[in-house]
C-alpha cells in the first residue's frame, strides 16, 4: 500500500496562511486520488479537499472553498495551501489516498499520521 507522510503544520494567527505537503511512497497506480481530512478535538473527522490522477480534478468542502487550494506534482506529492485561516480551522490534518474509481469520493484507503494546524485568534 501507499505510505503517506505529512509536513508543514504549525501555529498561525487568524487571517494568515500555511501550506501543508504530503509525500506518497510505495506502489503508485494510474487512477487514484489523494486528499486531506481534518479532525478537531471532540469532533468527527471531516473531508477538506481532494485531487485526482489522471487529469487533476479537484474537490473541496464548502467550509474551505475559496480559501484552501489543493495541488499535485509529478512525484505523487500533494499540497494544501491554506489562506485566510480561521480559528475553526484548528485541527489535526491528515493526508489520505483513495484507490476507488469513483469520483468524487469520501472513501479513502491509506492515511498519514497527521500534522497539527493551530490558528490563534
Amino acid at each position: 500500500q501507499v505510505q503517506l507522510v505529512e509536513s508543514g503544520g504549525g501555529l498561525v494567527q487568524a487571517g494568515g496562511s500555511l501550506a501543508l505537503s504530503c509525500a506518497a511512497s510505495g506502489r503508485i497506480f494510474s487512477n487514484f486520488a489523494m486528499g486531506w481530512f481534518r479532525q478537531a478535538p471532540g469532533k468527527e473527522r471531516e473531508f477538506v479537499a481532494a485531487v485526482r490522477w489522471p487529469g487533476g480534478a479537484t474537490d473541496y468542502a464548502d467550509s474551505v472553498k475559496g480559501r484552501f487550494t489543493i495541488s499535485r506534482d509529478t512525484k505523487n506529492t500533494i499540497y494544501l495551501q491554506m489562506n485566510s485561516l480561521k480559528p475553526e480551522d484548528t485541527a489535526a490534518y491528515y493526508c489520505a489516498a483513495a484507490y476507488s474509481s469513483r469520483w468524487p469520493t469520501r472513501d479513502f484507503d491509506s492515511w498519514g499520521q497527521g500534522t497539527q494546524v493551530t490558528v490563534s485568534s
